[in-house]
Order: structure tokens, then C-alpha cells, then sequence
């Protein structure tokens, strides 16, 4: 789809309500019938409380009822875009070209513009309407604009959840980013209903008293946040890529025997996100006073593992990559590996498209940073915007998705430098440490997720040699959860050896996100 002008997508916030099947009437070709424009649960703040209490289960929102679902694409001179609406059964759209206003010296761009007429709308929101039933496009900003448009038509987009839904959705999704009891509860029911958590409660103490001899170098940590505005992202992370935690750092001993945590996200006093590394004592005392109410679990490397681990190595990656920022250029492709199994519903790559054209226009400089350079990496191209990033990738016969597809490679050098996310960061210095050989070429670590990580069949896998102070055996945990009330759950947990291309082409579906054996 052509950027600019929100990549040209109109997303219709179309309240979309649930419809009765057709009776014989309308089976034999009766009119468009009319449908209540509202859902039964829409009406649940009407009734008694105890009464809406007893349909809440059945008919409560969620904060993924805010995502909008593609329906159709229209193009000019093209069949009229069909779809189920808020009123009527059968809803259409027809796109017309319209004429300039202003030649190249007036005050149009000279190439005009386009008008979206509706049929049969109601109880709808349109994005710049200008009139009852249509949508204008006063003028298109650019030629390649108007000829993507030609080819391939308007994206329209549905909100699922019916009016009075999204409405009530969008005050769900709130709740996720407060660091209060209200938003932790938010986050576990959350996390329950989406991708099937348990949160059983741990036994006392929920924080243990780590001894630092019994920590080695390359043990790695993962955490996991279920309250406030870490809580919340880290919550949508996870229910997008499979993983149950929501950060990694690495340990690392100095030649003085000194223990430090080394991360990429690690949050400096300009509030700026970087790889860093911090003595232990700090960085557990800050994990200690975090009213996010962190849960922390140490994974042991296997002894085999700890014996090729080369610390010195380790050490010169961690050191060349200190002061770097956070991976945000390759964030979002460790995620998508393939055209349509990686999206949680209603989430799809048209979505995607739509939300990157419509950053890129509120913030080039940050749509930059997120996606531009990786996407132009992917092409062996430079400095092109999105609008030449999909003209190219027009050009060479490719669709959008797939270009989103093309796997990482660890040895891109962004503007800022080499990009890691925090468990990339980890896995690159395992690399550099020789923990994947003899496959250390052939795996590209930027592909991985944190849920990739703690799956690889690199861990301690013998709870009896697991230090006393962790607590495995009460929580029957197979790692060290050293700090967070409730157990947490790792599926899968240090089951995978490492092979050639690992995790290029996995899907992550939830809510099993199941995973094919050496995709």
C-alpha cells in the first residue's frame, strides 16, 4: 500500500455488530435487512449491577477488541468492496478518481484526488468525512501515491467490538499500564485469557538470598513485569510473540571475581534506553525497590556449556557494544517470520502496514529508527522512506509481507551501529563466547524472541545441582526463580539444541503458539 496520507488507508471505525442469520426471506433475495445498531452487551451499564455482573463473563471487552480487522481494499474502476456492517447486512464501497483542483502553480498537488462513496452506512465513525456517506481524499501528495492506489485499492478496516465495545475496550487497555493492584489484576486476567498463564503463588521467601559464588558468567536472567507502564507493554509483548517473560539481562565475573549484569534496555538517568552493565549489588537492589512488581528467574548455563564458554570474549563484546542504544531497529523482525502465522487475530500484515504509514507520517524521525533502516537492509538499499521501500519492493515483484519476512542478519551495521534487542544482546555475546559452536555462523540471534531463547537446550537441566538458595525444589521449578510471588512458567523451557538457520521461519499463533521442529 502507498505511504504518506496514512499509507492511504482509511480506516473506517466501523462499529461492526453481531448479525442474526438470514431467514428464508432474505435467502430468496429480500432487501438489505436492518440490525439493531448496537451489541446485547452494549447495554450491560443499563442494567441492574447484579444482573450485568452475572453477563459480564460471557460479554466482557478486552483491550485486543481495540485492534480493527481488514475487511476489504477498494480501487477506482474496480468491484465495490463488500463487508457485514453495523445496520445492515451488506455494506459497499466504490472509489473514484477525482479531478485536480489546482494545477502544478496552483494551491493542488496537480495530480487530484479520490472520493470514497459508502452504501447503506449507519451508526458509523469515518476518519475525515466530508460528507454523510463518502470520504474525500482531497489531493494526492504524490504521482507513485496515486498509481499504488490504482493498482491496489483503499484498505478498510473494521473495529470488531461494536460501538459502545471499542468504546468500553479502549478504558480495558488502560488498567494494563498502572503500577497499582487494580492494573497488576488487569494484566494476569489479561495474560490468563489470552495465552493461558498460570500464576500460582510462590512459597515465602518470594525474593532469594543469592549467594554471588554460586552465580556464574553467562547465566542469564529473564523478568517479567505485570503492573505498571513496563507491566503493560511487557503483557502485549508477550501475547504477541509466545513468550512468558518480558526482559533478559546476562551475568558476567570480572578477573577480580566482581558480578555484574549486563543488559540492552537498561534505562539511564536521561531516560534513554542503552546497553549497559551494572554491578550485581546495584541492579538487585533496584530490582528490589521496583513497585512493578518484578519476577525475576536465574537460568544456569549446563556445566558442559559453562565449560566452552569463553569469558574473555564475552567480556570484549559486552565492552564494544557498552553505550549503544536499544535494538529498536530489528525489534519487530525477530517476531515476524512468516506471511501470516505469526499474528495474533485480528492482528494481520495489512494492520501492520496501516500502523507503520501512519507513524511514518506522525513521526518519520522514530518510524525511522523502528523500521525504515531494517526494511532498507532487507532490500540492500539505502536511505529510502517507506514510500520507496514499497515502491522497490513493487518493483521487484514482491509483496509488503514478504519483504517482512526476509530474516535478520547479525552483521548489519544500522547508523547507530550494531542493533540488539536485550536477548539478542545476550545470545550475540554467546555467540562471540562460542556457546553455538560448531553452528555459530549459521544462526542469526537477531531472529530470535526471549520465548527462542529460554528454549534452547543450553541450561542447567539437573535440579540437584541448582544452588539451595533458589528454591527449586519447593516451587518444583527446573531453574532459580530468585525473585516475584507467583512461580513463573517458561513452556518449552531448555528443550531445543541449537541447528543451522534456527527460528527463520517459526510461526507463533496463539493461544498454543505452537512451534514445528527446525523451522
Amino acid at each position: 500500500m502507498a505511504p504518506r496520507r496514512a499509507m492511504v488507508v482509511v480506516v473506517l471505525l466501523l462499529a461492526l455488530v453481531v448479525l442474526p442469520p438470514r431467514g428464508d426471506a432474505a435467502a430468496a433475495g429480500a432487501p438489505w435487512r436492518k440490525a439493531a445498531p448496537f451489541r446485547a452487551r452494549d447495554l450491560l451499564p443499563l442494567l441492574p449491577r447484579r444482573l450485568a455482573w452475572q453477563l459480564m463473563g460471557a460479554t466482557a471487552h478486552s483491550a485486543v477488541d481495540l485492534l480493527p480487522s481488514f475487511v476489504a481494499a477498494v480501487a477506482p474502476g474496480g468491484a465495490p468492496a463488500a463487508w457485514r456492517g453495523a445496520c445492515f447486512e451488506e455494506n459497499e464501497a466504490v472509489l473514484s478518481l477525482t479531478p485536480a483542483r489546482g494545477g502544478l502553480n496552483g494551491t493542488g498537488s496537480g495530480l487530484g484526488g479520490a472520493v470514497l462513496r459508502l452504501k447503506w452506512i449507519c451508526w458509523s465513525y469515518y476518519m475525515k468525512a466530508s460528507e454523510k456517506h463518502s470520504f474525500e481524499i482531497k489531493t494526492w501528495e504524490e504521482a507513485a501515491e496515486m498509481e499504488y492506489v490504482k493498482q491496489h485499492g483503499l484498505a478498510i478496516f473494521l473495529m470488531p467490538s461494536g460501538m459502545l465495545g471499542t468504546l468500553l475496550s479502549l478504558v480495558d487497555v488502560m488498567p494494563l499500564f498502572s503500577n497499582t493492584v487494580w492494573g497488576q489484576n488487569a494484566n494476569l486476567a489479561f495474560l490468563q485469557k489470552h495465552m493461558g498463564t498460570s500464576f500460582d503463588k510462590r512459597s515465602q521467601p518470594w525474593s532469594a538470598n543469592i549467594r554471588k559464588e554460586d552465580v556464574h558468567s553467562g547465566d542469564f536472567l529473564a523478568l517479567s513485569k505485570i503492573r505498571g507502564r513496563w507491566g503493560g507493554f511487557q503483557t502485549l509483548e508477550k501475547w504477541v510473540t509466545g513468550a512468558f517473560a518480558g526482559h533478559t539481562a546476562v551475568c558476567l565475573k570480572d578477573g577480580n571475581g566482581t558480578l555484574w549484569v549486563a543488559e540492552s534496555g537498561y534505562e539511564n538517568k536521561k531516560g534513554d534506553e542503552i546497553i549497559s552493565m551494572v554491578p550485581w549489588d546495584e541492579w538487585w537492589g533496584m530490582a528490589l525497590k521496583d513497585d512493578s512488581n518484578p519476577h525475576i528467574a536465574l537460568l544456569p548455563l549446563h556445566p558442559d556449556v559453562r565449560a566452552r564458554f569463553n569469558e574473555s570474549a564475552a567480556w570484549e563484546f559486552a565492552r564494544s557494544m557498552y553505550g549503544k542504544p536499544y535494538g529498536y531497529h530489528n525489534m519487530i523482525f525477530s517476531w515476524i517470520d512468516t506471511m501470516s502465522d505469526n499474528y495474533p487475530p485480528p492482528l494481520d500484515a495489512n494492520l501492520v502496514m496501516a500502523i507503520m504509514s501512519m507513524w511514518t507520517r506522525l513521526q518519520p524521525l522514530y518510524a525511522s529508527n523502528m523500521w525504515n533502516e531494517a526494511l532498507n537492509k532487507r532490500l540492500g538499499t539505502e536511505k529510502l522512506d517507506l514510500h520507496g521501500i514499497i515502491t522497490e519492493t513493487e518493483r521487484r515483484g514482491m509483496s509488503f509481507n514478504q519483504l517482512l519476512t526476509i530474516p535478520e542478519r547479525d552483521d548489519w551495521e544500522y547508523s547507530d551501529g550494531k542493533s540488539t534487542t536485550c536477548v539478542a544482546f545476550i545470545l550475540s555475546m554467546y555467540k562471540a563466547a562460542g556457546v553455538f559452536a560448531p553452528s555459530t555462523e549459521s544462526i542469526q540471534v537477531t531472529e530470535f524472541t526471549i520465548r527462542d531463547a529460554y528454549m534452547l537446550k543450553i541450561f542447567e537441566d539437573n535440579q540437584t545441582r541448582l544452588p539451595g538458595w533458589c528454591n527449586a525444589a519447593s516451587d518444583r521449578l527446573p531453574f532459580c526463580q530468585i525473585l516475584g510471588e507467583y512461580k513463573m512458567d517458561l513452556p518449552e523451557y531448555n528443550t531445543i539444541e541449537p541447528y543451522a538457520n534456527m527460528n527463520e521461519n517459526c510461526p507463533s499463533s496463539p493461544p498454543t503458539y505452537t512451534r514445528p521442529s527446525r523451522c
